[in-house]
């Protein structure tokens, strides 16, 4: 079959498309910016990619139009599908349909912790001999790569696996199917991480949002398994709403009753896990911060499902890297740090911030913010992000004013409750500037942005290079 993409270069339309391939498909595509890293990445599958939208497209003759949710109304290769008729449908429907009918999936759903999880979980597959094929919206440094459709499994060469990891997003599927994209995978095992209000564009209140995770509830079959954050009340109302599957939860309070699964705190970042109170083993690795203990437990919990012994998933987790711009140290200059994390919420900012203050003690936190996402944007939720930058030392945030990313609010005015440790700039080498002004030797500088933040990490760390170079000749 020859598919034709609308939309190929988002990471998950990305990933669809070398999944296609890899399942010997003929896989053509599109996008408005086809640019690397994305276009290489998919050139070098062998996968043509034309820039923009144009309807003289439709000579390629494919046999399905696959629309990525980026497509609205008034897009011309979209208009021109509709007025011929032509076939199209979403890319989650098509995923859901052509690769994981047959596939026992395992889906990873929350408002936080979803690449990382799903990567800790294909890891712990992987580990264990399962191969599986994944779907993950960001690169499981253990792997390389994104997607693929299947390994070759420990019982012979040629052998493909039975087992799919995918990061299950709540986001809506297209313009066509305002439904959360998850509930096209039809998971067998499922992990429901947290649930918080995100996505303002597109979900009005958070009881919005436990409804689409009440329609993911349903699609679980009876013996499915749920895995279940004990501590988020808004999963509490989901489950309450109806359920029909096996669950299990987990907590990160090893008193908890309520919970199968708990851990405890052991040495430095290191945790016990706890199944039904009795001792499991020791989680020994180099991550650092409780979202990621609480990733690491649910990880464990949903590999269980499909046989996987917690003392093999335990193992495989001291071996386990992390996902590229998680935590991802891009350099050091003069002892400055200058790290990556996709943080974009105020949560998952506060969690980021408050582990690495775990892991420095005392040294100095420069925490660097753009709020990029489209809940961001709008300010929906802005009067949490000052306490969630509470353990950072200076506070640096940056919003575009013009633009596809311009910010429509103060930024100041939402800032000033921290007082003169925070700055808010609306100018990139303006806020670089700033930034490596202030900082010395022993800093840490955490930058957080869902987006690629007019590269600020590589000319924070060129600026660096040059003050200290500058100061060396003098």
């Amino acid at each position: 079959m020859h598919i034709h993409i609308l939309g190929i270069c988002g990471t998950f339309m990305g990933g669809l498309a070398v999944l296609a391939k890899q399942a010997g498909h003929q896989v053509t595509g599109c996008d408005a910016n086809v640019y690397p890293p994305m276009s290489t990445q998919l050139e070098s599958q062998g996968i043509q990619l034309i820039e923009g939208f144009d309807p003289v497209q439709l000579d390629l003759q494919p046999d399905l139009f696959v629309i990525g949710n980026v497509v609205s109304r008034g897009n011309p290769l979209m208009e021109a599908i509709l007025n011929r008729g032509l076939p199209y449908v979403s890319g989650p429907q098509w995923i859901g349909e052509q690769l994981l009918r047959d596939k026992w999936v395992l889906a990873v759903a929350g408002t936080h912790g979803k690449t990382t999880t799903s990567s800790m979980l294909a890891w712990i597959l992987e580990y264990a001999g399962y191969a599986p094929g994944f779907l993950i919206g960001g690169v499981p440094l253990n792997f390389g790569i994104s997607a693929r459709l299947s390994g070759d499994t420990v019982e012979g060469v040629g052998k493909k696996s039975d087992f799919f990891v995918i990061e299950a997003d709540e986001y809506d599927t297209a313009f066509f199917d305002k439904r959360s994209k998850f509930v096209h995978y039809h998971a067998k095992t499922a992990i429901l991480n947290n649930l918080e209000f995100d996505h303002a564009d597109i979900f009005p209140d958070v009881a919005a949002i436990e409804t689409q995770f009440h329609h993911l509830v349903r699609t679980v079959p009876g013996i499915g398994r749920l895995i279940v954050n004990a501590k988020e009340q808004t999963l509490e109302r989901v489950v309450q709403r109806g359920c029909w599957s096996e669950k299990e939860f987990f907590s990160d309070d090893a008193l908890d009753t309520q919970a199968e699964w708990s851990l405890k705190l052991s040495e430095s970042e290191d945790f016990e896990v706890y199944f039904k109170a009795e001792l499991q083993g020791t989680v020994r690795w180099n991550l650092n911060g409780a979202h990621n203990r609480l990733n690491a437990l649910a990880a464990i919990a949903a590999a269980r499902h499909v046989g996987v012994a917690p003392a093999i998933a335990i193992a495989a987790l001291s071996e386990f890297i992390n996902v590229k711009r998680r935590m991802e140290v891009r350099g050091e200059v003069a002892g400055i740090q200058v790290i990556d994390d996709f943080a974009h919420h105020p949560t998952a900012i506060a969690t980021t911030v408050q582990g690495l203050r775990r892991k420095v003690g005392a040294a100095r936190i420069l925490a660097v913010l753009e709020p990029r996402s489209n809940t961001m944007k709008m300010g929906a939720i802005k009067q949490a992000l000052p306490a969630s930058l509470d353990a950072a030392d200076l506070v640096y945030v940056y919003g575009a004013q013009n633009g596809k990313d311009a910010i429509h609010w103060d930024l100041s005015d939402t800032f000033a409750s921290l007082g003169a440790k925070a700055k808010a700039h609306h100018q990139l080498d303006a806020l670089v500037t700033d930034i490596v002004n202030q900082a010395q030797a022993g800093d840490s500088i955490l930058v957080m942005s869902n987006g690629g933040f007019g590269g600020v990490h590589q000319l924070i760390l060129d600026a660096l290079a040059q003050k200290f170079s500058t100061q060396a000749s003098e």
